[in-house]
């Protein structure tokens, strides 16, 4: 009853046993996996991966990294995404000051735009914000829209916020990790409800099997640290962040 709600599938590590990764997900209790595009042409790959497995959705967006390289002119191509009924969320996209890889006006300008869209299409967001907490609330609170914050990263305050703005706050292996104490008093503090659980696969791999590439199979993990928390068990912690996953994203349970 597992939903990674967060992966990169169409990234290049993959390329050597995708196909027989993902035929076992539902054999490794994963019964659901969302997609998470990075640029215009990483969603029509996800696209691609929805169509093919049952158990698999995608998102429509460009990520921080890519705003250099986002061109207005895409925008129709881009809505069109988001109008395929295997597409149910705008992003990843939002700011990401930790590398800077492009100019933070252009990420500001780039997240600004796909907010506007999916507020106009009535999608949620998938958010993206690293060492970018200030300007990442101000602009979700701008703009009116719902969704989830992925990989979250910041203060219990800020996560109560975002939950009042009609996000939902989403955590990686990260809170595996022995220093995952800030990570982990998060989790106690957003209300149960609004928890969901990613590998943002191929990166963030949770202990035991950190150093390795991150597949949705180790998303077990993240899911036992936070029942641990909690004060939950493994299974009654799958069904729920397995239940908010569905609701964010608009899909049948």
């Amino acid at each position: 009853m597992l939903f990674d709600s967060h992966a990169h599938y169409d990234d290049p590590r993959f390329d050597q046993d995708r196909e027989t990764l993902l035929a076992s997900m539902q054999a490794n209790g994963v019964s659901r996996i969302l997609c998470a595009a990075t640029d215009v042409n990483s969603a029509d790959v996800c696209i691609g991966y929805a169509e093919k497995y049952p158990f698999l959705w995608a998102s429509a967006g460009v990520h921080p990294h890519e705003a250099k390289s986002f061109d207005p002119a895409d925008l129709p191509r881009l809505e069109r995404q988001l109008a395929h009924p295997r597409c149910v969320a705008v992003g990843e996209c939002g700011l990401d000051y930790a590398l800077n890889r492009s100019p933070k006006e252009t990420q500001i300008a780039a997240f600004q735009v796909q907010l506007a869209l999916a507020k106009r299409l009535d999608l949620p967001v998938i958010v993206h914000d690293r060492e970018a907490h200030a300007d990442t609330l101000r602009l979700l609170r701008e703009s009116g829209c719902r969704g989830v914050v992925h990989c979250y990263s910041g203060s219990a305050e800020m996560a109560r916020e975002l939950v009042e703005l009609g996000f939902y706050i989403s955590f990686t292996g990260v809170i595996t990790f022995k220093n995952a104490r800030k990570s982990l008093e998060v989790v106690k503090a957003v209300p149960r409800e609004r928890l969901m659980i990613e590998t943002d696969a191929p990166y963030l791999t949770p202990e035991p099997h950190r150093g390795k590439r991150n597949d949705s199979t180790y998303v077990r993990h993240t899911c036992q640290a936070m029942a641990d928390v909690l004060g939950l068990s493994f299974e009654e912690t799958a069904a729920l962040t397995y239940e908010n996953a569905c609701r964010c994203f608009g899909i049948e349970p």
